[in-house]
């Protein structure tokens, strides 16, 4: 009879293990690849899921193909968070695709710097990046030290420069503008300079991490990149250099967004305070050299060298998300016309 009763509960036991294992809820998750997508598992990720119970699902691509993939669904999506471009998180936003993040349920809210947080609450910048020039300090003795440099011969041939489907090439594009006295309204100036440096770069990227094999493999010298990428190439025995161009280099705000009919907005919420945490922010900070955003975090003398920090920070240029998400659909257009290949 104990034997019976014994084989019972222990079958019971394991029943309600394996229901609560089914029933665990599950969170798509749209994210950048490569070494951002491991930094993120290990500062984000492992802690949210021991606090939840619930199961991260990562779909890797870029901010251009998330956007893409929001609007097919029109409104129900496939993700339930994605991280994206902030100029394109705009673009959702003008579009009403997006869920109102509520900042009330936010418990880390308060440590948020205010430029963080939408005004209208479709989505909220968790770091500051930057596009910035990297160079193979073996390959190239002379530093570059503006964006004028890389149309010199020297870099014929040596150079790798991201397509404008990626945050890099249109901020490239539009740095390259600005120097040339243009503004956003006109991008004439623009497309004359990066025309013959397309031209002659080795690539126009489409993914990030497709810099580290040509840069392993010396098929590049320098690339037009990115200091969180290439802090995490660095730490892998890559001997590169980050350069902040002297006429400032193009701030980048990545944002999280809550797609339209996102099957579990709440969770997403959870996931959202769990990336602003202290804890995640300084975590992501050392490792994937991601500036924070949440204002109690302080950087060690190693990542205040790499990412947007201070003097560099102040020199960030940081175009109206507003005015680009506008403008990108001709300027893309403009690009596949002019400067693809």
């Amino acid at each position: 009879m104990k034997s019976t009763f014994s084989r019972c509960l222990v079958s019971g036991f394991v029943a309600a293990v394996f229901a609560g294992a089914a029933h665990a809820e599950e969170l798509v998750v749209g994210i950048f690849g490569g070494s951002f997508a491991d930094d993120s598992k290990t500062c984000h990720i492992s802690s949210f899921e021991k606090k939840t119970g619930a199961k991260v699902s990562l779909k890797l691509g870029s901010s251009s193909q998330f956007a893409a993939s929001i609007r097919a669904t029109g409104g129900k999506s496939d993700f339930d968070m994605v991280y994206i471009d902030n100029s394109l998180a705009a673009q959702l936003k003008n579009e009403r695709l997006l869920e109102t993040i509520d900042k009330a349920k936010l418990a880390n809210a308060a440590e948020i710097s205010p430029r963080a947080l939408d005004k209208d609450g479709q989505y909220v910048v968790f770091m500051t990046g930057a596009t910035v020039i990297v160079y193979d300090t073996k390959q190239i003795k002379t530093p570059p030290s503006s964006w004028a440099d890389l149309a010199k011969p020297e870099y014929d041939g040596r150079l790798a420069i991201g397509d404008i489907s990626g945050t890099s090439g249109s901020q490239f594009l539009m740095a390259l503008n600005r120097m040339k006295g243009g503004t956003l309204a006109n991008m004439d100036a623009g497309f004359a300079a990066v025309k013959p440096i397309a031209k002659s770069s080795v690539t126009l990227y489409t993914q990030a991490d497709q810099i580290v094999s040509l840069f392993e493999r010396q098929e590049i010298a320098a690339a037009v990149w990115y200091p969180d990428r290439a802090g995490s190439a660095i730490d892998k025995g890559l001997p590169l250099a980050i350069v902040y161009p002297k006429e400032g280099a193009v701030g980048i705000l990545p944002a999280l967004v809550i797609p339209k009919g996102a099957k579990s907005p709440a969770l997403a919420l959870k996931y959202i305070d769990e990336v602003l945490s202290k804890e995640g922010q300084t975590c992501f900070a050392e490792r994937k050299y991601a500036g924070p955003v949440n204002t109690q975090v302080k950087l060690s003398d190693k990542a205040a060298k790499i990412v947007p920090y201070k003097e560099t920070f102040d020199n960030l240029w940081l175009p109206d998300p507003e005015v680009v998400a506008k403008s990108l659909p001709d300027w893309t257009k403009r690009w596949q016309r002019e400067v693809a290949r």
